[in-house]
């Protein structure tokens, strides 16, 4: 399921402990796609806590506790990593990641917590929700068989990559818009990454934000760049990269667009790409700046020079994700909107 419905479901299912319908979810997916970002954002939207408890790395009285005596009886004392009303808040997410690569005996701990949410004498308070995530057993982590009894207490649901949900999120993280480029130009290699080779470094949405940081360190040592940029994203992905951020200096000027120049869209298609995302760029900051019209305009009056009208379909769309229906305002939306309404309508 793509990212972004997948973060719906985590919203309704955060939402739904206030009514008491909530349902533990369980993510399933490679490394690097996302899973432990999308818990986060849900609980940054709701501006709620998120305890990430590693079972991989706990034992079984972690979570069950201490037993102590008290008057001739044995009592337990419950660990404070779990969710309590005083001192994490009323609300919250309880998020069980590496879940797979617990021992058995952890998960078996872990049975009560998460279908009755209680362990022993502990209740985990009504407004948490409980996550889950996992690797699969063919993506060469360390995992064990999800035993029947604990696999019955969530719903299940596979995270896929999707690259137009990676760019949206891309530019609201402020991404460096030459990897956003370089994305939309060679697609396939947002996730590629192969359990029987068991690569060291291997591109992944996640490696791809290791490298936009790369970027910002290594862009002024043109000499260590790429191999930066390997150590992130892999051998081959690195060297691609790095030459397609060598060749941009051939991209028209940016400022004279904006200005609304007569600028001629560049021959080379991964220099289209670059263009694209980067008048994305502009019209966000634009837009964040709240004076975006005039902007938003000369970018749309570009994207009908496209010799390609699906590259200005796709720089419009990027542009509609980014900064919502304020483009629609756009006087040259319509004019656009009529001259790519046959691509628009049969093939995007």
């Amino acid at each position: 399921m793509r990212p972004m419905q997948l973060i719906t479901i985590l919203e309704q299912e955060f939402i739904s402990t206030r009514a008491g319908h909530h349902t533990p979810v369980m993510l399933w997916g490679p490394p690097g796609v996302g899973k432990s970002d999308m818990v986060r954002e849900v609980a940054n939207n709701h501006q709620a806590p998120v305890i990430d408890i590693r079972l991989s790395q706990m034992e079984p009285s972690d979570l069950r506790g201490i037993p102590f005596r008290v008057n001739g009886s044995v009592e337990w004392a419950i660990p404070s990593i779990l969710p309590d009303n005083q001192r994490h808040g009323a609300e919250g997410i309880l998020f069980l990641d590496e879940i797979t690569s617990a021992p058995p005996t952890v998960s078996a701990a872990a049975y009560q917590l998460i279908l009755d949410r209680r362990l022993g004498e502990y209740q985990v308070p009504e407004g948490w929700a409980i996550f889950a995530a996992g690797n699969r057993q063919g993506d060469r982590g360390v995992t064990y068989s999800m035993p029947a009894p604990l696999a019955n207490r969530f719903s299940h649901f596979e995270v896929d990559t999707n690259l137009d949900d990676w760019v949206a999120w891309a530019y609201r993280n402020t991404i460096d818009e030459r990897i956003i480029a370089f994305l939309r130009f060679r697609p396939e290699l947002l996730f590629d990454f192969d359990p029987a080779h068991n690569p060291v470094a291997f591109p992944s949405p996640r490696s791809w934000e290791f490298a936009h940081r790369a970027l910002q360190k290594f862009d002024g040592h043109p000499q260590l760049l790429q191999g930066a940029l390997q150590a992130c994203v892999g051998p081959a992905a690195g060297i691609e990269l790095n030459a397609f951020v060598n060749s941009l200096d051939k991209m028209p000027d940016l400022d004279a667009i904006i200005a609304g120049d007569e600028v001629s869209v560049p021959d080379e298609i991964d220099l289209q790409y670059a263009v694209a995302a980067a008048l994305v760029g502009r019209a966000i900051r634009a837009h964040d700046a709240g004076d975006g019209e005039i902007t938003h305009g000369r970018i749309l009056e570009y994207a009908r020079r496209f010799p390609q009208r699906e590259m200005g379909v796709m720089l419009v769309s990027d542009m509609h994700r980014a900064i919502g229906e304020a483009i629609f305002s756009v006087p040259q939306f319509s004019d656009w909107a009529q001259a790519v309404s046959d691509v628009m309508l049969y093939e995007s």
